[in-house]
């Protein structure tokens, strides 16, 4: 999995430097290489729906925790994932990442000092808006087709809800009703590996896209249409380091009282090996073998990094936030206050969908986008600095593991007292 994954970071590399050369070479000539991303991210979102509902629907029929313990856990995830939201709005109204990442959008800029060279505030473009009654709609269904048909995540995690609840009910109905549903179970995990697998392979198809894209930018704003890509990546990894450095620290620190050298000295293990393997999941057995090493509960690790590997994704969660209000603002649409919240709610939402697979992270920020009803034009390009953010998601994720198993444990020596 490693060799794959650094395959294909060196061939976006070279996609995103071929690309570059052609649209300086060639100039505008060459926009057309641009619709080359299009294709991709409509493969992308027809593979990412299928992904989410069973990997929901596997997560909730196959968790079988129930009380004080998962309920420990879920609020726990919560809280860590409203702070990764609140970081990631921060990080958006302060640096604003989205008006660098404009002169790749191809959206005019309408700076302040043009609206007051003209003294007229009418002279600024207009702002685009969210419509937010249609994005509140697609939360409810309207069939059983519709949240795929459209690439509503919303729609879909209601569905693969339902769907996986229901199961888990007749499953407590007789014994032989949960030797059906053990089978429809077993049927929904394969389903989930084979498009697994199949956004493997769709990932190859990346490299086009990021060639076709940067050629255009580059044909038609030249080379400094890219200082954007790398401000927007700076301020991202920005918001990783303040989850990790403060967040999950003040729990290690003051509520668990540990040693922070201590911990990192045990946990840097496992985050690395995130971080170079592009999956928390993978990294599993390391992260164990090092809550072990802690004096970490079994019970409390397995909890924490086994049963709830579909909610610690502080990482992906953070991404997505700062990443689509990027795109909003790229693609010239303006945001109210209250509008960034319900896309901070659906990206929280999404989260719970995103599957143990490297690539899952950027996917499930396409249905955002969609459910959203923003722009996608821009992701092609955002991929190709990915690679680099898909890996410190991972370490973000596999910290988060550990920590939340640390804080699990903490809880129920407070209660015994």
């Amino acid at each position: 999995m490693k060799k794959i994954h650094l395959n294909l970071t060196l061939w976006l590399v070279m996609a995103l430097a071929a690309g570059i050369l052609t649209g300086v070479s060639f100039g505008p000539s060459v926009a057309f290489l641009g619709d080359l991303g299009k294709p991709v991210i409509s493969i992308i979102k027809t593979v990412a729906t299928p992904l989410v509902f069973f990997a929901i629907v596997d997560a909730v029929v196959t968790t079988h925790v129930r009380g004080i313990s998962f309920l420990r856990l879920l609020t726990l995830t919560t809280f860590n994932g409203c702070l990764a939201l609140a970081i990631g709005l921060s990080l958006h109204a302060f640096f604003q990442p989205g008006e660098a990442l404009r002169a790749l959008a191809g959206v005019p800029q309408a700076t302040l000092n043009d609206v007051q060279t003209s003294g007229n505030m009418a002279a600024a473009a207009p702002a685009l808006t969210l419509d937010l009654q249609k994005v509140l709609d697609g939360f409810v269904p309207k069939s059983i087709v519709d949240p795929f048909s459209t690439s509503n995540i919303a729609g879909i995690v209601v569905l693969a809800l339902l769907a996986g609840f229901g199961l888990r009910a007749h499953a407590a109905t007789s014994s032989e009703a949960q030797k059906s549903v053990d089978r429809l179970a077993g049927i929904n995990h394969t389903m989930l590996k084979g498009v697994e697998h199949c956004i493997k392979w769709v990932v190859w198809l990346v490299p086009f896209a990021v060639f076709g894209v940067s050629a255009k930018a580059a044909g038609e704003r030249g080379l400094q249409a890219f200082t954007g890509l790398g401000y927007y990546v700076v301020v991202v990894l920005a918001g990783f380091a303040f989850q990790v450095g403060i967040v999950y620290s003040a729990w290690i620190k003051f509520y668990c009282r540990q040693s922070l050298h201590a911990f990192w000295t045990v946990a840097q293990k496992p985050v690395f090996y995130a971080f170079g393997c592009n999956s928390s999941l993978a990294t599993l057995p390391l992260t164990l073998a090092s809550l072990d090493k802690l004096k970490v509960s079994r019970r409390s690790s397995t909890l924490a990094a086994c049963v709830g590997t579909n909610l610690n994704n502080d990482g992906i969660i953070l991404y997505e936030v700062v990443t689509a209000l990027a795109v909003a603002s790229a693609s010239g649409i303006d945001l109210p206050f209250v509008q960034q919240l319900t896309l901070a709610g659906l990206c929280l939402i999404a989260a719970m969908g995103v599957a143990g697979v490297p690539e899952a992270g950027f996917v499930s920020l396409s249905l955002v986008l969609t459910t959203l009803h923003l722009p996608t034009a821009t992701l092609p390009l955002l991929l190709s600095v990915d690679w680099l953010l898909a890996r410190a998601r991972s370490a973000v994720n596999a910290t988060s593991d550990m920590v939340c198993s640390s804080v699990l444990d903490q809880m129920e020596k407070n209660e015994k007292g």
